[in-house]
């Protein structure tokens, strides 16, 4: 069963990493790997909506995309963290899901969906943010699910944790860690 995960956190070692790194743990307490893309260290420029995508499903430009459309596509579960900025997924995060307009062209004008394989496919959203109010979290939930739509991952589970803003918050949250970890066990179980 392949696993991938995108960290859309733009902070090493903050509080998106921390909760990835429990999945992680998790999936790897089951037996099972995890390649994990760190989307800010990535050169993935933005979807320039040209169409170029349109006849084949595949993007007409070549940068570190190319790695993530290939990973999404052989992929049985993929994992997508994020912080929350102004009720939104990180730009990091939102550039790769807006280059996955190829598997959007791919699926719905091409008809050719990827296919579910053996394991079927299954996601996970992680996502933290300072505010109190779970506008935030609903907005950024939205985004992640029409990807997962897209990419042809029709079930998924969410973990939110709210007033987690400054580095390492996420260590005093009474759950969180434990949560994460068994949300991993859980996703290729």
């Amino acid at each position: 069963m392949k696993t991938i995960a995108f960290s859309g956190s733009p902070r090493k070692k903050g509080n998106t990493e921390t909760l990835v790194n429990e999945v992680i743990k998790g999936i790897e307490s089951a037996g099972h790997k995890v390649e994990t893309f760190y989307l800010n260290a990535m050169n993935i420029q933005p979807c320039q909506g040209c169409g170029g995508c349109y006849e084949t499903g595949e993007c007409i430009y070549h940068d570190d995309f190319d790695t993530v459309y290939s990973a999404i596509r052989s992929s049985d579960r993929i994992i997508i963290a994020s912080p929350i900025y102004f009720y939104a997924v990180s730009a990091q995060l939102k550039m790769m899901i807006d280059r996955c307009q190829s598997f959007w062209s791919e699926k719905y004008l091409l008809k050719k969906p990827i296919d579910a394989g053996k394991h079927g496919r299954k996601g996970l959203i992680l996502l933290t943010g300072g505010m109190k109010n779970k506008t935030g979290v609903e907005c950024a939930e939205a985004c992640v699910t029409a990807f997962f739509r897209t990419v042809s991952v029709p079930e998924h589970a969410s973990l939110s944790y709210l007033e987690i803003d400054n580095k390492g918050d996420i260590l005093k949250h009474p759950t969180a860690l434990k949560d994460a970890y068994e949300a991993g066990v859980k996703l290729v179980s």
